[in-house]
């Protein structure tokens, strides 16, 4: 995206900003789909990654499905125009109070530990289902972002097959899909590849079986120089593997994945504004008008966002620590190199479509930023900056006597 167009934006909307290339998405959703030769394929958007309707209702222009953990995001989607046998929701660790609610809004059920196994067949036996297995594989390296791992609260044990086995067998329950997600940061499809043969060894046991869904977990690159995962030579690898499963099944399957970060990681953009630049006895530090309130990312995950000064690119590039306003330990970046820093100039940090909107917070009661989508070339705010009101909308004037 050209600086101009991100400065625009700003200067129209204010800092700090989340700023989201729509057209981007739509060529990110074109080579993933691109990538597989598959007789038949279903991606589900992990709206967990970015969750505003705008987008909701872009990938569902796209043809998407989409993938839900909460109930809430199952009321978003529905809300967004999704029909409820395009929502597949794969919940962890939630009441069946929620399972309820979900059954009763239509929507495909993914079912990951036996307890809830049994209640379905015990409760609603004529309700079709997915299962999700835990591969016991270790993806990307990191436990944090790793979701497969014997460790992991994710699934049921690829070892307890045999369990599920005999509870689908006793009380009818009829399961139309198996499902697996290995984590993040994956870069190539031997990883798969080994989960898919695990998978496909557990699909062989059920004759209802008719999806099988690989989750996602596909890596980008967040600096200019890092590896990510080519989509073209891992869906041809990968379609070759599923291809003979079904040919030595005698039966297609619908492949299917949940990709979130691979669609709209690239596409984000989050201006902020530098309130000043601080020299010390070790350090420069750049003082932004954000936080990890906004963007949590590097605190949370050690995570990498490359940052450019949007206002001086071809400044005399210097040194600096970028840090944000909160009353914490902030730390966007350390001994980051970057053309020099003014009071005022906009810096933008790339890579903020996935995991970053979604999980801000009212830390220190600072509002949460507004959010515009650009497409074609022009800029639509789809989410307003909040304001104080907002903060105290839910708190209520109740009379106590103190």
């Amino acid at each position: 995206m050209e600086n101009t167009a991100l400065i625009e934006a700003a200067t129209t909307y204010g800092s700090p900003l989340y700023i989201y290339d729509a057209n981007q998405m739509k060529a990110n959703y074109k080579q993933f789909t691109e990538a597989f030769n598959v007789e038949a394929l279903k991606v589900h958007y992990a709206c967990k990654a970015l969750n505003n309707q705008a987008i909701l209702k872009l990938f569902k222009s796209l043809g998407t499905g989409l993938d839900c953990v909460s109930v809430q995001e199952v009321q978003l989607g529905l809300r967004a125009g999704f029909s409820a046998e395009n929502i597949l929701f794969t919940p962890n660790n939630i009441s069946t109070e929620e399972y309820e609610q979900s059954i009763a809004l239509g929507v495909n059920i993914n079912v990951d530990n036996l307890y809830t196994l049994e209640y379905f067949g015990m409760n609603h036996p004529d309700i079709p289902i997915y299962i999700r297995i835990n591969p016991h594989l270790m993806a990307g390296g990191n436990q944090n972002i790793s979701v497969g791992h014997i460790d992991s609260k994710f699934g049921i044990s690829i070892h307890q097959v045999p369990n599920i086995e005999r509870i689908v067998r006793k009380l009818n329950i009829n399961v139309m899909g198996i499902h697996v997600h290995t984590g993040s940061d994956i870069l190539d499809a031997d990883v798969f590849i080994k989960a898919a043969e695990l998978v496909f060894s557990v699909v062989e046991r059920f004759d209802t079986v008719t999806h099988i869904d690989f989750g996602s977990g596909f890596k980008v690159a967040y600096k200019p120089e890092d590896l990510h995962t080519n989509i073209g030579v891992f869906g041809k690898k990968f379609s070759k593997a599923f291809n003979d499963f079904c040919e030595r099944q005698g039966k297609t399957y619908t492949l299917e994945f949940e990709p979130g970060k691979y669609l709209v990681s690239n596409a984000g953009y989050f201006v902020a504004k530098a309130n000043l630049i601080k020299q010390t006895t070790s350090c420069t530090f750049v003082g932004l008008n954000t936080g990890f309130n906004h963007l949590i990312r590097p605190m949370f995950y050690n995570a990498y966002h490359h940052i450019e000064n949007l206002s001086n690119p071809t400044g005399e590039k210097k040194v600096y620590n970028v840090v944000g306003y909160v009353c914490e330990t902030d730390s966007f970046a350390s001994d980051r190199i970057i053309p020099e820093v003014r009071k005022g100039d906009l810096l933008v940090f790339k890579n903020t479509g996935a995991y970053c909107a979604t999980m801000a917070s009212n830390y220190n009661s600072r509002l949460r930023p507004a959010e515009v989508m650009l497409l074609d070339g022009k800029n639509y705010l789809i989410k307003r900056r909040e304001t104080l009101e907002d903060l105290l909308r839910t708190q209520l004037e109740t009379e106590i006597n103190y």
